[in-house]
């Protein structure tokens, strides 16, 4: 598949969640869990119950730029943004950046919050530079730029993780295909909601969804 169908085929996925996250507040008080679904049924105690298991992010261990192993562990209890990106990148990343600074800005004060950016390019992207690159950036505290094996991060991108793309690819610019949708995660990680993160108007949308789930879950 070309370059040019995968982004088409994305652009519809971030078109549709946008559509699906922003309905009023009159029609729904939750935000959408987003995914595939599983209706179970057990007996417990002669009594059938039924539970929803819902689509949520897979077990990773990566490390951030501060050289710290990060998992879910770390960010249980936590709402979070992720997003992919590499620090080379040439063109969609210094603006999906900027964005996901006035967010990180944002929320600076509220510990329930985090920025999570994985880079697509371990090689290059070690945590020393990962670490320079937010200190240019001038990224708050509550943001963890990721590192990890290629396999592991491409499969978290996919859509058994995040929802978004990732892969390296000699003919794109910057020798990497990657997505810029930012995909917000709740303390369950669950998939709320993915955005455009190539639009700076889809700021105010995420902050109010975050807050959204920092009131209401």
């Amino acid at each position: 598949m070309s370059t040019y169908s995968r982004i088409g085929i994305f652009v519809t996925l971030f078109l549709a969640c946008q559509f699906i996250t922003c309905k009023p507040s009159s029609i729904s008080d939750r935000l959408p869990i987003l995914g595939e679904r599983e209706i179970t049924e057990t007996d417990r105690g002669g009594t059938k119950v039924i539970d929803t298991l819902y689509h949520t992010i897979p077990d990773f261990a990566l490390v951030d730029q501060d050289s710290t192993i990060v998992s879910k562990k770390t960010l249980n209890g936590k709402i979070y943004l992720a997003d992919f990106f590499f620090t080379r990148c040439p063109t969609i990343c210094p603006v999906t950046s900027r964005n996901l600074l006035q967010i990180a800005k944002h929320f600076v004060n509220e510990p329930r919050v985090v920025i999570v950016s994985h880079t697509v390019d371990p090689k290059y992207d070690r945590p020393y530079i990962l670490k320079r690159y937010a200190a240019e950036l001038g990224a708050p505290s509550n943001w963890l730029f990721l590192n990890g094996p290629k396999a592991e991060v491409y499969k978290l991108a996919g859509a058994g993780g995040y929802f978004s793309f990732a892969q390296e690819d000699p003919n794109a610019p910057g020798g990497f295909d990657h997505s810029g949708a930012f995909t917000l995660v709740d303390t369950d990680f669950r998939i709320r909601a993915v955005y455009d993160g190539t639009k700076t108007d889809s700021i105010p949308k995420i902050i109010t969804d975050i807050q959204h789930l920092l009131n209401k879950g």
